[in-house]
């Protein structure tokens, strides 16, 4: 039916039918963010890493661990090349010419100041931020844009994925999680905005279809081409909805609009630009079946979609909460009931000492089992995986007993297509880790001369 014959009543159901559909379209196909990605707004510091894109590309992940880690496990000894690692790290000693483990790093922004107890969700939030969150349980959160996502506001167009966001613990957007803090802060690592944190995909499979298509090898190619399809047919459902308001707006929603608009005609770019790419790729691997029970093996199989995601190119900006900073889950396959958080505030008992030393070798076999799968894997742009990234893993946190945030846990792991310099032990001083992120974000591709709580750059990386 035409809408000239619309009562008023169905043409506001109508409306509000249409304008939710838009909500998830925004949140599903990334309209949200769609602005960036217009060629004009695109910097020229990504314009440049275009040209150069014959050479291997750098990818960049985070990944956070929670608790904080018993302080003289995790130091080496010595320094620069000339270093031993601690105990947390044994198992990473064969990739030790890709590491760099950094000292002095510190987040000051995730300390108490004047907010009080809520450490944890401080923690959470700041991370990869560099800000204070906004001590509310309610929808008023406020942190910053997380470092992952400058990056891939600045090369995410180069990609057929701006950005991957995963987690191995729960979904929580709403309530309050730790001292009066949202639980958003807690459960969500990459934020977009200040105000707009991005909720990570905690199921391995749909992680996998969104990347590679649904099915079996061989199948998937077609299941992706005509979601692309189904996609690009609502999209020009939407835009068609939109445009039909304007005879209805004044002149300041007519600018709303247009720009709502424009953000739609990015994505319909974005969705064309995927829907051209001449091979899909499918890897000769099952689709995996869930999220297992086993957290150890719900790691892994997230540690190797990043890996898949990176080789193909779907992506070179990824994130993953391995769990959130205050959890308190057992480790029953290592014969630990007791949960971890518990374990790290009784670490004067050496019964509770040594399962909390347990549970952060666990973390790290994991971790060391992704290392060694980069320095197989071949990149089609020269060299191993390895060779072309920048990883880190740590945490806002540095002693779970005392909740401290100087002298965080940092490893820094990869080459960085030339750019770091690994195989060290880096005594830093006292400087914020936000001074480190500026300088990964110059290697990205996104030159900014501050981020978060930044003094400067860090560039004995």
């Amino acid at each position: 039916m035409s809408s000239t014959f619309l009562s008023q009543p169905q043409r506001r159901e109508q409306r509000n039918r249409s304008l939710s559909r838009r909500r998830f379209l925004r949140g599903v196909c990334g309209a949200s963010l769609a602005l960036p990605w217009l060629p004009s707004l695109v910097p020229a510091s990504a314009r440049a890493a275009a040209a150069e894109s014959a050479k291997p590309p750098v990818r960049m992940a985070f990944f956070m661990v929670p608790n904080g880690v018993v302080q003289r496990n995790w130091w080496p000894t010595g320094e620069g090349r000339d270093f031993s690692l601690g105990r947390t790290m044994e198992d990473l000693a064969p990739y030790k010419q890709h590491l760099q483990v950094i000292s002095g790093l510190y987040h000051d922004n995730a300390t108490a100041g004047p907010d009080g107890p809520g450490d944890h969700a401080r923690a959470g939030a700041t991370y990869l931020t560099g800000m204070r969150a906004r001590k509310t349980a309610g929808k008023d959160i406020h942190c910053g844009t997380s470092v992952d996502q400058v990056a891939a506001q600045a090369i995410g167009h180069l990609t057929r994925f701006p950005s991957l966001e995963l987690t191995c613990d729960e979904i929580h957007n709403s309530g309050s999680c730790d001292s009066g803090y949202a639980c958003a802060y807690q459960y969500n690592l990459s934020w977009s905005s200040p105000t707009t944190p991005l909720t990570p995909e905690p199921n391995p499979r749909l992680a996998f279809e969104r990347l590679f298509g649904a099915g079996a090898h061989g199948e998937r190619a077609k299941s992706l081409a005509m979601r692309i399809q189904t996609q690009k047919s609502v999209l020009d459902f939407v835009l068609e909805d939109a445009r039909s308001l304007e005879g209805e707006l004044g002149a300041h929603d007519r600018r709303k609009l247009d720009e709502y608009l424009a953000g739609i005609r990015a994505v319909e770019r974005r969705i064309a630009d995927a829907g051209s790419v001449k091979k899909i790729p499918d890897p000769a691997i099952p689709t995996p079946p869930g999220a297992p029970e086993e957290v150890g093996e719900r790691w892994d199989l997230m540690y190797d979609l990043i890996a898949l995601a990176f080789q193909s190119d779907q992506t070179r900006v990824a994130s993953l909460l391995l769990a959130n900073d205050g959890s308190n889950i057992p480790y029953p396959q290592l014969g630990i009931q007791e949960g971890h958080h518990w374990l790290t505030h009784n670490l004067r008992d050496a019964d509770m000492l040594d399962k909390t030393v347990q549970i952060e070798l666990y973390y790290m076999q994991h971790f060391a089992r992704f290392v060694k799968k980069l320095c197989e894997t071949e990149d089609a742009g020269g060299g191993k995986l390895i060779d072309n990234v920048m990883l880190l893993y740590g945490a806002a946190i540095s002693d779970g007993n005392r909740h401290t945030h100087d002298n965080l846990p940092a490893l820094l792991v990869g080459g960085g297509a030339g750019k770091l310099h690994p195989g060290r032990y880096v005594k830093a001083g006292e400087i914020p880790m936000s001074n480190l992120f500026v300088t990964m974000l110059g290697h990205m591709g996104a030159q900014v001369k501050s981020f978060g709580d930044s003094t400067g750059r860090f560039d004995d990386i």
